[in-house]
């Protein structure tokens, strides 16, 4: 089915010892190695981010039971400790590099732990990884004003199509932050799909550059794990997220009105 809802799985770190500014969206090397095995022994099948946002424009059915396994930001321990799970697998995933923590000539020195390198993200596609953008620094997308938010776009991309000499298809927003104007400034800077998060099933009729992910963290255990690919109890999963995130949504709407306010007394 075409329309059945798909787990897009959001990770970050796979690491020993993150540290503590990664801590709790890591997942342990052995943790990612036994829920890579679970997916496999429950018979879903990854598939690339661009791959399922082509299947639902055009109506051509998915393969059965697909799965997605994202990465956000670009932590070495991607191709560490992810790349070689993943390739005994077979499966397929989605990088999501801000270009400017990756380590190298546009390196801002912002990573929160030990990042990739261009050579690394390069092996990572020529894996199968698909390699998307992420924005430049990670700033919250919604909080700037046009011209910088064009900037981190299109830098992005720019850089990410001269280190792999592959335009890349699909965006990720950074904290999974967006609003209608993000959305719009993703899709004119050329991206065909984006990400969010909202701890949900993705579902067709949320749009190419609204589809959401759930967030796999240090302390997901087995039967949490299992409970997200198969798109059991979800919202009682994250109900805390969810009331934390509405909160935080009130502040940093009234930040936005208060910068709005500012820039127009100038």
């Amino acid at each position: 089915m075409t329309d059945a809802p798909v787990p897009i799985l959001m990770y970050h770190s796979v690491a020993t010892a993150p540290n503590d500014a990664t801590r709790d969206l890591s997942v342990a090397p052995e943790a990612f190695a036994a829920q890579m095995a679970m997916a496999g022994d429950l018979g879903l099948t990854p598939v690339g981010t661009a791959e399922l946002a082509a299947s639902w424009r055009s109506g051509r059915p998915l393969p059965a039971r697909p799965v997605l396994i994202t990465f956000d930001d670009g932590y070495e321990g991607v191709h560490r400790h992810a790349l070689p799970v993943l390739a005994k697998h077979g499966f397929t995933a989605t990088l999501f590099v801000s270009t400017g923590w990756i380590r190298g000539a546009y390196d801002t020195g912002g990573g929160l732990d030990t990042m990739l390198d261009w050579d690394q993200v390069r092996e990572l596609a020529d894996a199968g990884v698909e390699i998307g953008g992420h924005s430049h620094t990670h700033p919250q997308l919604d909080q700037l004003d046009d011209d910088t938010l064009r900037s981190e776009l299109v830098r992005c991309k720019e850089i990410v199509a001269g280190e792999l000499g592959t335009v890349p298809a699909s965006f990720a927003y950074p904290y999974g932050y967006s609003s209608r104007r993000v959305r719009r400034a993703v899709r004119a800077a050329g991206f065909a799909q984006a990400l969010a998060v909202g701890n949900a099933l993705a579902r067709r009729r949320q749009g190419p550059y609204a589809l959401r992910r759930v967030t796999v963290r240090r302390g997901t255990d087995a039967e949490e794990f299992a409970r997200l690919l198969e798109g059991r109890s979800i919202a009682r999963t994250f109900a805390r997220d969810r009331a934390l995130t509405k909160g935080y949504a009130v502040v940093r709407r009234a930040r936005q009105v208060r910068r709005k306010a500012s820039r127009s007394r100038v």
